[in-house]
């Protein structure tokens, strides 16, 4: 008997010990399992990177503190998750708190703060419209969904919206918008830690000389891109070679190009140059429309078709039109009175984008007049669609006369039934100079004196982008407010996902750690069926609440008997 109560005195304390020595080797050896089956609780090998080399502090302020509904209050939970996991790999100089900079402001305040976060960090309000707790009255509040990274003296923002595709109100949409939100959120931080804590910029050159968009209209873009890179503009008409940027914008020209210009384009890109090309390549100009109430849309005659079809496309004379469209005003006399009215407008489409992480997941993008694009053959190269019709589209082939007629008549779906033509093409590979064997010694000596090599093959694996539509980037201007966002709608006021486009295929371009490639993420939504939560309520109450409880307790009876059995005293 003595024996045994030793062994239980001493039990007690080799129980404690082993517990110490669990949590003494649980802190010196962390590591964490991730079971989901889309990994959701992993980082990328890039972002794993990126945190594990930060020279110091990274300071993050979420501003998602405070009583939010359940679906809100979830995905700020997974922001404290995802920052936390975060911290792991960069230890002290991953720093994060979670504020909320409306609270205790009254209305003026809190617009003006509201104001300040959007233009300074590009962070606009978000309306939640959902009790806060179960039989609450239904009530709208202004939340500010995203953070500010403080670096140095430096500050970024950054937008957990940011170009995510909006479902709807329902709770069942609301959920599938939070959740692409969650897929999308290490691209987001990542990127912006990228941004702010890397010593150069990539460069990125603007091409001029061929009557390209510049004043006004491409406002967005170019302070965008003044932002975020070291910009500088290109004539590539007068310039003798085109300088080792990382990445030039070739955006909507209007003036034909020579050989000689093309020669200068091909050369950058044979010495690994990348281009983003966004071409009209016919003549259909808004401004036209509502100046002189119609046009007739016609080839431009930019030549570009022999170089682009060396690279691997062709951007084809037709029209795009589409029942997935953007809208403008109808002006009618009813009862004596003008009245305005918003109708569908087919050569506006709004497209889709596709599994590639520079497209996936972003809401609609919109163009203007775009025109189809085709891929053709090119050795090496490898095609990827960006953006694409809805399944309800149509080609109109040039010379096309387009005027507000289309506007007094709704479209008839039996018209509209192609599907997915492209719009915007990924280019990559090996490219092949367009001029081999076709430069004179006189032009290679030239550029031989300036140190610049004429090249048959790009010397790297280079990539391009191709967009059969020049205004994709650019931006309508308001007599009211000034130019707008790139993709907004000068009526409407409602702002499409351009700029996440033109911003994620920039980033694709010029960056060579592959932190874009988190967009790629996508995350299994797993809703419960609510008619089968109706039905089957009872039950699974029961199963969850009452079901436990009663488990303990017969646990607890048999184990009672049991012990009853084996120390129970025996009577003879």
């Amino acid at each position: 008997m003595n024996n045994r109560k030793n062994v239980m005195k001493y039990s007690w304390v080799l129980l404690i010990v082993g517990l110490l020595v669990v949590n003494f080797i649980a802190g010196a050896i962390h590591q964490r399992i991730d079971l989901t089956a889309e990994k959701r609780y992993s980082l990328s090998t890039p972002t794993k990177t990126l945190l594990q080399n930060l020279q110091q502090p990274v300071r993050i302020e979420v501003f998602l503190k405070g009583d939010f509904p359940a679906g809100f209050r979830k995905l700020a939970n997974s922001v404290d998750e995802f920052l936390s996991e975060c911290k792991e790999y960069g230890k002290i100089n991953v720093q994060y708190t979670f504020t909320n900079p409306l609270q205790g402001l009254d209305d003026s305040a809190a617009r003006r703060t509201i104001d300040s976060v959007n233009y300074f960090f590009d962070i606009p309000a978000y309306t939640l419209q959902a009790p806060s707790k179960a039989g609450d009255e239904q009530t709208q509040k202004l939340v500010l969904p995203g953070a500010v990274i403080h670096y140095k003296d430096t500050t970024i923002g950054v937008n957990l919206f940011r170009g995510v595709k909006s479902f709807g109100t329902d709770p069942e949409q609301l959920a599938a918008l939070y959740n692409n939100v969650e897929a999308s959120m290490e691209y987001n931080f990542a990127s912006a830690i990228q941004k702010i804590t890397s010593d150069k910029k990539p460069s990125v050159g603007y091409a001029l000389g061929h009557g390209e968009g510049w004043g006004y209209n491409v406002n967005d873009a170019v302070r965008t891109l003044i932002k975020d890179y070291a910009f500088d503009t290109i004539n590539i008409k007068t310039a003798p070679y085109i300088p080792p940027f990382d990445a030039m914008v070739v955006m909507k020209p209007v003036i034909p190009f020579t050989n000689e210009d093309k020669f200068k384009i091909d050369q950058y890109v044979m010495h690994g140059g990348k281009v983003f090309w966004m071409i009209d390549n016919m003549y259909a100009e808004f401004d036209s429309l509502y100046k002189s109430g119609g046009f007739i849309a016609f080839d431009r005659g930019l030549n570009l078709e022999d170089i682009l079809f060396n690279y691997g496309v062709r951007i084809n004379q037709t029209l795009l039109q589409d029942m997935q469209c953007d809208q403008l005003p109808q002006v009618s006399k009813e009862s004596g009175a003008q009245q305005q009215r918003l109708v569908s407008w087919p050569f506006f489409p709004i497209l889709n984008g596709t599994n590639h992480p520079i497209s996936k997941n972003l809401d609609g993008v919109r163009a203007m007049f775009p025109t189809t694009i085709d891929t053709v053959e090119a050795p090496g190269i490898t095609k990827t669609i960006l953006l694409q019709s809805s399944n309800n589209a149509r080609l109109l082939n040039a010379p096309a006369k387009i005027d507000f007629q289309f506007l007094q008549i709704a479209p008839d779906s039996k018209e509209f039934q192609s599907k997915d033509v492209p719009v915007a093409v990924l280019l990559q590979g090996q490219f092949r100079s367009l001029y081999t064997g076709r430069v004179p010694k006189s032009v290679t000596d030239a550029l031989a004196q300036m140190n610049q090599e004429v090249r048959s093959t790009s010397t790297q694996q280079n990539k391009m982008i191709v967009v059969s539509d020049g205004d994709i980037a650019m931006n309508q201007y308001s007599p009211t407010s000034g130019p707008l966002p790139m993709g907004t709608n000068v009526f409407t006021k409602y702002t499409f996902a351009n700029k996440d486009f033109f911003t994620n295929a920039i980033e694709y371009l010029v960056n060579p750690t592959d932190i874009l490639q988190t967009r790629s993420k996508e995350y299994t939504l797993r809703l419960l069926d609510p008619k089968k939560v109706s039905e089957q309520q009872s039950l699974w109450q029961f199963i969850d609440i009452a079901l436990p409880v009663i488990m303990i307790v017969l646990f607890a009876i048999i184990y009672q008997q049991l012990r009853k059995r084996k120390y129970g005293v025996v009577k003879v």
